[in-house]
């Protein structure tokens, strides 16, 4: 695991940005698994810039996005399908029938999952994901306790996940219970794992990381099983290292 401090987290987005670009520079078919939440935004804007300044296409590109809340129409204001398309997918060449999320309004969840992992196996594996970290450690919607071989999966979501979460929506109240998420072998399957962390609130959880001993109750720790993992913070993440 290697990890990388930056200044900024404008400066970590544009590192994270140009890693991404590099994969599908060598690669222009290049499978994508990108993540949601607010860390992500500066690099999803960068790539933007790359596209729009005409250094980066997608044209090839698939994506296959960690998790997306269970109960929400794709269309809801606060669905991943809707964080993805404003952050990102409505402003590059990406064609709409190349990414991918769960669908979280699927009549049968567990098919959904089924569905999903077959998905991620047709389009031949994960060449990049993205991810974030969350302050308990988990990692997609992976809270506490997750087996490591899990994969796609619905959770019930964590209660400090979903005051997290809750800013993006009206109260606490709305924010749904459960998700459909990745799992843990899921992510450990991508051929390359770039982990995305900002802000003093996520400095007691990247010292965990580094600390840490491999162990389900801190699901970020799996990555420790993986050969290729690169973590870029920002200095405040990282102010307890």
């Amino acid at each position: 695991m290697n990890i990388i401090e930056f200044e900024s987290k404008e400066q970590l987005g544009k590192e994270a940005a140009a890693i991404i670009a590099h994969a599908i520079a060598a690669k222009p078919d290049a499978v994508l698994g990108l993540a949601t939440g607010g860390t992500p935004i500066d690099t999803y804007k960068e790539l933007i810039q790359l596209h729009q300044a005409h250094q980066l296409s997608f044209k090839q590109t698939k994506t296959i996005n960690l998790d997306e809340y269970a109960g929400l129409d794709p269309e809801h204001e606060n669905s991943y399908m809707t964080y993805m398309k404003r952050h990102l997918f409505d402003h590059i060449d990406l064609p709409q029938g190349q990414y991918f999320l769960p669908n979280g309004n699927a009549a049968h969840l567990e098919k959904e999952c089924l569905r999903y992992d077959q998905l991620i196996e047709d389009v031949g594996g994960i060449d990049l994901q993205l991810l974030g970290i969350g302050q308990n450690g988990h990692i997609g919607f992976n809270e506490p306790g997750t087996p490591f071989n899990s994969k796609t999966h619905v959770v019930q979501l964590d209660e400090n996940t979903r005051q997290a979460n809750a800013r993006y929506f009206s109260s606490i109240d709305e924010v749904p219970t459960h998700a459909i998420t990745m799992g843990i072998a899921s992510i450990l399957s991508s051929k390359k794992i770039l982990l995305l962390a900002s802000g003093k609130s996520k400095a007691k959880v990247i010292q965990y990381l580094e600390q840490a001993e491999i162990h389900p109750d801190f699901p970020a720790s799996a990555l420790k099983l993986h050969e290729d993992v690169t973590v870029l913070i920002d200095r405040e993440a990282g102010s307890l290292r």
